[in-house]
């Protein structure tokens, strides 16, 4: 470990970038419990709301294709400062511009935002990690990583809803609040030390082995589908407590929403030891089970606020299960200079599924479907997505051993 002001600087480069990325992470949910207002007032539809989703997803995405680019002329620490500024921007025109023009705009400036962050901050934390003690292993700042992921997705809601219950702006204080903590992220950040800035460092994507490859595309899939799942509750959670569950309450909607991203953080971290296949099988059973109970809670012939919350923390809890087992399956079996670009690419199937298939929720709701046969239609796709990719990881698995003989990549812990 090193010592001194240079050892220093290092780990609290660290804490910094964890903080900034966990802000950014934020702002990607955080108006999910106010889309009711949105829809009360400027009487937007079910499916109006999921293309706010498709268009911030659109942004995410984009600026996930393009990070290893940008990464390799500005440096990690200046992809992190440029998506804290551009979150708040973001942010400021959202509080600004309560229009839905300035909702759209907005949230296509989050996306991007959000896809810088996600796209360097996991291996900047890794680099600054193993500046700060070569001798470490890389495996506890991926999981921190990981975790500020799907617990960002958390916080957002939880203090987006919170405030929208109980301030007299609820359209604009949420937004000047994350306005101030981009400006203290800003400062953190500011003293972080950069890792690397060389254009030789962009990772290419044709170098990846075929055993990366060949364990990334079921990965990615089952990423896909599993954050479906929580785009889901995103997206219409607020909508469905409030017509099928009759209970309206914004604070509740931001509530059940931390509830399912906390309970993917605890998931992620109960599994610390285990190797990455079981942590997805454990992943895909906590899945199918959430699904499975939260069909039940709104097909009742009395619908259950009980069952919905317990379904949605097993949902989230699978999803965090999951997320965590294929990236550590993937990233296990590759080279490290191809781990950016991989991760991008599990990062761009993460920010689909939790955006573009909501989009079919929004249809059939616009359509006319109830809010039980839609959710069943989504349970199903889900359930047969995940258990489709965890058969093809399962065959990926078994092909990847015997090139090698015994895998390693079926021992590793993540």
């Amino acid at each position: 470990m090193l010592s001194g002001p240079e050892g220093r600087q290092h780990r609290s480069g660290f804490w910094a970038v964890a903080f900034a990325f966990l802000i950014v992470m934020a702002v990607a949910t955080l108006p999910s419990p106010l889309y009711g207002l949105y829809r009360t007032r400027d009487h937007l539809s079910a499916f109006t709301v999921t293309v706010v989703f498709a268009i911030f997803a659109g942004g995410t995405i984009g600026a996930l294709f393009s990070v290893r680019f940008i990464v390799a002329r500005v440096g990690r620490r200046g992809a992190m400062l440029g998506a804290v500024a551009t979150m708040m921007a973001a942010v400021g025109l959202l509080a600004a511009w309560k229009a839905l023009p300035g909702l759209l705009i907005g949230r296509l400036i989050t996306g991007v935002a959000v896809g810088l962050a996600a796209g360097t901050a996991i291996t900047y934390l890794i680099e600054l990690r193993a500046r700060a003690n070569p001798s470490a292993s890389p495996v506890r700042a991926r999981n921190i990583g990981t975790a500020v992921t799907v617990g960002g997705l958390g916080v957002g809601p939880l203090i987006g809803g919170c405030l929208a219950e109980w301030v007299k702006a609820p359209l604009t204080v949420p937004y000047l609040l994350f306005l101030a903590l981009g400006a203290v992220a800003l400062i953190g950040l500011a003293t972080a030390p950069e890792t690397g800035t060389s254009a030789a460092q962009a990772p290419s994507r044709a170098g990846g082995s075929s055993r990366s490859i060949g364990l990334l595309v079921p990965g990615a899939i089952a990423t896909l589908t599993a954050f479906s799942a929580n785009g889901l509750f995103a997206g219409l959670s607020g909508l469905i407590l409030a017509t099928t569950l009759h209970h309206p309450s914004h604070a509740l909607s931001g509530a059940a929403l931390f509830l399912v991203f906390a309970c993917g953080v605890a998931s992620q971290l109960a599994t610390n030891g285990l190797p990455a296949s079981r942590v997805f099988v454990i992943g895909t059973i906590s899945m199918l089970a959430g699904l499975t109970l939260l069909v039940t809670s709104v097909r009742l012939s009395t619908p259950s606020l009980a069952l919905f919350l317990i379904g949605g923390g097993l949902i989230g809890a699978g999803t965090g299960a999951v997320f965590k087992g294929t990236t550590g399956l993937v990233l296990e079996a590759s080279a490290p200079e191809n781990r950016l670009a991989l991760t991008s690419d599990l990062l761009i199937a993460l920010y689909t599924g939790l955006s573009i298939p909501v989009i079919g929720a929004g249809v059939a709701l616009d359509q006319g479907a109830s809010a039980p046969d839609t959710v069943l239609g989504f349970a199903i796709f889900v359930g047969l997505g995940v258990a489709g990719a965890g058969a093809l990881l399962g065959h990926g698995l078994r092909s990847a051993q015997h090139p090698v003989g015994a895998s390693s990549i079926k021992r590793a812990s993540i």
